[in-house]
């Protein structure tokens, strides 16, 4: 069985790689705990003062694997959430060591929640952002109702979750919400970035990411909790099994 997930250690940073590239990275329930499990080693192993997170192939990650979504089932998104996505964001958040999200390619979803709730965005000329939950009838989740307002403004976080357009690398650059990009450097971008992180002030870098959550983030697990509420609703929506069903059989919803 292929592994969905790499691990790499050099120089003090640990590469993490989302391994389904097949499924553009998409998230099944083996590589949400597969992550969890790299995350907690590497916050309490001491040769890593850093943490990379990046995709293999092409993109960075898909989101969730529709796949998993099937309709005949009964699913609690709630529930689903709660042990698996809102787990994993509030995780990330309180890793006292800088996580850095490598981007290349499609970033979507809950993928982009998980991208969002790193402390640093680096991504190749290539990338792109999209919210996404709108397009498989679905609320945001992940995070990315309170972390892209916050990077973009509420106006401009709405109107991309409506249109469902993608937010070019550039873009995202020029809004906030990546701080570096790289084109035929960006692997070379990445690494000094993680090298010189992994050489700094571990103690205050943790002390720092705590300060930056309590005055930034206070509201971070009440805002998860309520996307998946939400999402719970959505879920059981006439339009979420409709918005699913065009997916897997490739054509263009039909709502009424």
């Amino acid at each position: 069985m292929t592994q969905t997930l790499l691990s790499d250690l050099k120089a003090g940073s640990v590469i993490l790689t989302l391994n389904r590239p097949a499924r553009a990275n998409a998230f099944n329930a083996e590589m949400i705990h597969a992550l969890s499990q790299a995350l907690a080693q590497a916050e309490s192993d001491s040769q890593v003062r850093c943490i990379v997170l990046t995709g293999a192939g092409q993109n960075f990650g898909a989101g969730q694997d529709i796949k998993e979504m099937k309709l005949g089932e009964i699913i609690s998104y709630r529930e689903h959430l709660e042990q698996h996505y809102n787990a994993l964001i509030l995780q990330i958040r309180r890793i006292g060591k800088p996580v850095i999200a490598a981007v290349r390619g499609a970033c979507a979803g809950a993928s982009f929640g998980v991208a969002l709730a790193c402390d640093i965005r680096i991504a190749h000329t290539g990338a792109y952002f999209v919210v996404g939950f709108g397009g498989i009838g679905l609320a945001p989740d992940s995070g990315v109702s309170l972390f892209l307002p916050k990077y973009i403004g509420l106006g401009r976080a709405q109107e991309y979750f409506y249109t469902n357009q993608p937010i070019s690398a550039r873009l995202a650059h020029r809004w906030g919400v990546v701080n570096r990009v790289g084109g035929f450097n960006y692997q070379r971008l990445v690494m000094q970035f993680a090298r010189d992180l992994a050489e700094g002030p571990q103690v205050a870098f943790a002390l720092g990411k705590q300060a930056f959550n309590q005055a930034s983030l206070p509201n971070l697990e009440a805002a998860l909790t309520s996307e998946a509420i939400l999402q719970e609703e959505a879920g059981k929506s006439a339009e979420h099994h409709e918005s699913v069903r065009a997916f897997l059989e490739k054509r263009k919803p039909k709502y009424r």
